[in-house]
């Protein structure tokens, strides 16, 4: 199974702590609470594990944020344009109204992906914490 815990995916996708896959990252999980989307806890209540690495650590994430983005846009076009035959001009707002729906959970997947770039899973945490 692609999504299990030790694998870089799981936390990218579920936004668990990188090193041991045990606590949410986020103070809300609901993404589209849009005052905390961003907001962080400052250390892994299980394994102790420091989020923000560095001081504007999560600023290179915006880098990964515009690949997302891209991302997101080509699918978003592929859909609109070749599936659905659409004009040029509805895939444009379709890609733009796509981009606009998902920006928090594009933040959210960029930070995911830019902290999990830096950390990897250590099974000797999850195991520490299942004894």
């Amino acid at each position: 199974m692609i999504l299990k815990k030790g694998n870089k995916l799981y936390s990218i996708l579920t936004g668990n702590c990188p090193k041991c896959h045990q606590d949410f990252m986020y103070k809300n999980r609901n993404a589209y609470h849009l005052s905390q989307t961003l907001e962080m806890h400052e250390r892994c209540s299980q394994c102790q594990t420091k989020y923000k690495i560095e001081p504007s650590f999560f600023y290179g994430s915006m880098y990964v944020s515009y690949g997302v983005g891209v991302a997101f846009s080509i699918i978003t076009f592929i859909i609109s344009f070749i599936m659905f035959e659409s004009s040029l001009f509805f895939s444009f707002i379709a890609i733009a109204l796509t981009l606009l729906g998902l920006m928090p959970i594009i933040m959210r997947l960029s930070r995911n992906i830019w902290i999990n770039i830096f950390m990897s899973y250590d099974a000797s945490l999850a195991k520490r914490k299942q004894m």
